[in-house]
């Protein structure tokens, strides 16, 4: 698919006379040319980390990345040494990342808010996968009106729309990325648009869906090609999928049909006729839906619309499209670190933002009992044993109080939950002190005028100072 163009005004110093026209590669031959190069920091030194360091230093003219936050410096030090950097060095203070960053050496730190305040730093990258350390970052990253772009779907699905307006008060960006899937379908929506129809259905293609998996039953996979088992289950649960068509829903305004979408239904047919599994009156009631399959071949996301003109309909058909009135438009890949830099360039450079909400959510990940789960225990993480994600409408999920997936881990429960049923905020109590619980609280009040959550995090907090 072609490269977006420059939504906004370009005001990068190497601004050309017809700035709208100009692609993200020459725009960064351009910065390449003029030895200024987008100065990127990972936050995170996990396997897409490693990933994407190698292919930004070593295939991405005009892009460097210069800086890695890890709690584990040696891991640090690997992810550049995969991309073939030595001299790695570790900093823990600011002028000591600066100046290491001025010299053109690589640096590693633990101190995460050393990247956030760096003048020599344009570009966060998120690939943590953590809620409540990555908005800690965002906001300092914001106040020194940085541009984050997160590879993090788990803080974007849960906070992201008021972390958007964090970063419009503060003159910072915040954007989800190319590549992964909610950037590509957000690429084939704006595509399919921009051809005149109306997108009705965004979906994604999982190769499996089991909500029971655990990092034990992915443990093998997991080792076979170095990453997370954590991360590997909650791919297979489905919790990651939920994520990701949060933001897709968010950004669209399209919403679910039921809680969990089409939860694994399975379709193995020709990919031009997924729209024969929707019924067109129910998704224009709606204005549009997300969902996602199984299965179907040579597909990794797509988006059904219709085109309301009969003159155009003829000429879809004579072009190989059917007869509607659902089309099918579809990408068969998502090369996730390979195109991250597109991300960067264009959020950077354009201040054209892959993803971002149109308002507040539309639909949020609600937390699911992968088991009995007994009274006093606390909930691990997300991609673990004990929960797995489900999308759901905004509006069930704020009137039923159901407790988010992204911020399950350190929640101690009240009484027993038995398996398969969604946890609420009445079943646990929260950890104290988050950042993210109280962005939250705010995302809601901000947008929907709902103060349930922000008594309920002020009543925790009372209660917490008095015992």
């Amino acid at each position: 698919m072609p490269t977006a163009r420059c939504s906004q005004p370009f005001t990068d110093p190497l601004q050309l006379k017809d700035s709208t026209m100009i692609l993200v590669d020459h725009a960064l031959q351009a910065r390449h040319a003029a030895g200024k190069p987008i100065r990127v920091g990972l936050l995170g030194s996990g396997f897409m980390a490693q990933g994407l360091t190698n292919q930004i230093n070593n295939g991405v003219p005009g892009m460097r990345v210069v800086a890695i936050y890890s709690r584990k410096p040696r891991r640090g030090h690997e992810v550049f040494g995969y991309s073939g950097q030595t001299g790695v060095v570790d900093v823990d203070s600011q002028g000591r990342l600066d100046r290491a960053i001025a010299a053109g050496v690589p640096a590693v730190t633990e101190d995460a808010f050393l990247l956030a305040r760096s003048d020599l730093i344009d570009v966060i990258v998120d690939v943590t996968g953590s809620v409540e350390l990555g908005a800690q970052v965002a906001l300092e990253a914001f106040k020194h009106q940085k541009t984050v772009v997160l590879m993090n779907a788990e803080i974007d699905a849960t906070i992201g729309p008021i972390l958007q307006v964090y970063a419009k008060k503060y003159g910072g960006s915040l954007s989800a990325c190319d590549g992964d899937e909610p950037g590509v379908q957000m690429n084939l929506v704006r595509w399919v648009k921009g051809l005149g129809l109306i997108p009705r259905v965004v979906g994604n293609i999982k190769g499996l869906q089991d909500p029971y998996r655990n990092p034990t039953t992915q443990k093998g996979f997991a080792e076979q090609w170095g990453q997370n088992p954590a991360m590997v289950t909650s791919f297979a649960d489905g919790s990651k999928i939920s994520f990701e068509q949060t933001i897709v829903a968010n950004a669209t305004g399209f919403k679910v049909r039921s809680r969990g979408m089409s939860r694994g239904l399975e379709y193995r047919g020709d990919v031009m006729k997924i729209g024969t599994l929707y019924d067109i009156d129910e998704v224009r009631a709606l204005g549009g839906i997300i969902d996602y399959l199984v299965g179907t071949p040579l597909t990794k996301v797509y988006v059904l619309a219709e085109h309301t003109d009969p003159k155009q309909q003829k000429y879809l058909n004579l072009y190989k499209m059917g007869e509607g009135p659902l089309y099918s438009f579809f990408t068969p890949y998502h090369l996730v670190h390979f195109e991250v830099p597109n991300s960067i360039a264009r959020a950077f450079l354009f201040k054209d933002l892959v993803a971002p909400p149109i308002a507040g959510p539309v639909v949020e990940v609600c937390a699911v009992a992968k088991r009995d789960l007994e009274a006093g225990e606390v909930l691990d993480d997300y991609g673990m044993y004990m929960t797995y994600g489900e999308a759901v409408n905004s509006e069930e999920m704020s009137q039923m109080q159901y407790l988010p997936e992204g911020l399950v881990e350190g929640c101690r429960l009240r009484h027993a939950v038995k398996k398969d049923a969604v946890l609420t905020y009445a079943d646990v109590d929260l950890p104290p002190g988050r950042l993210a619980d109280k962005l939250r609280a705010e995302q809601y009040k901000h947008f929907n005028g709902h103060s349930w959550l922000e008594q309920r995090i002020t009543r925790d907090a009372s209660f917490a100072l008095t015992v």
